[in-house]
């Protein structure tokens, strides 16, 4: 299994920038693409964005495409997203965890608590 702590978070003025940090112990980040997902109040988990485990292959839903950049650092175990032009509807707690084509992969573990990212108008 494998530990998330992610971080980063915060309160942003529309247009703003942040960077999410997730870092992760275990076997399992070394060898599984990596993903972020977010929820926000009221609606289920989404994807946001991935990363192949040798970090030559990203994914990126749609609406985050152009404005986020997720990376990952293997010597360090680390998987960050930077996340430019951020709008309201960016708003939510954003979660990492190994991931598999756009899904979290089943029987990861626990998810971490998460960082609370809230845009103001």
């Amino acid at each position: 299994q494998v530990q998330l702590t992610e971080s980063g978070g915060g309160l942003v003025q529309t247009g703003g920038s942040l960077r999410l940090s997730c870092a992760a112990s275990g076997r399992t980040f070394s060898t599984s693409a990596m993903g972020w997902f977010r929820q926000a109040p009221g609606k289920e988990r989404e994807f946001v964005a991935a990363i192949s485990w040798t970090g030559a292959n990203t994914d990126y839903a749609d609406s985050v495409k152009g404005r986020f950049t997720i990376s990952r650092d293997k010597a360090k175990n680390t998987v960050s997203l930077q996340m430019n032009a951020l709008k309201p509807e960016d708003a939510a707690d954003y979660y990492c965890a190994p991931s598999l084509g756009r899904n979290p992969l089943s029987s990861f573990g626990s998810w971490g608590q998460g960082t609370r990212v809230t845009v103001s108008a």
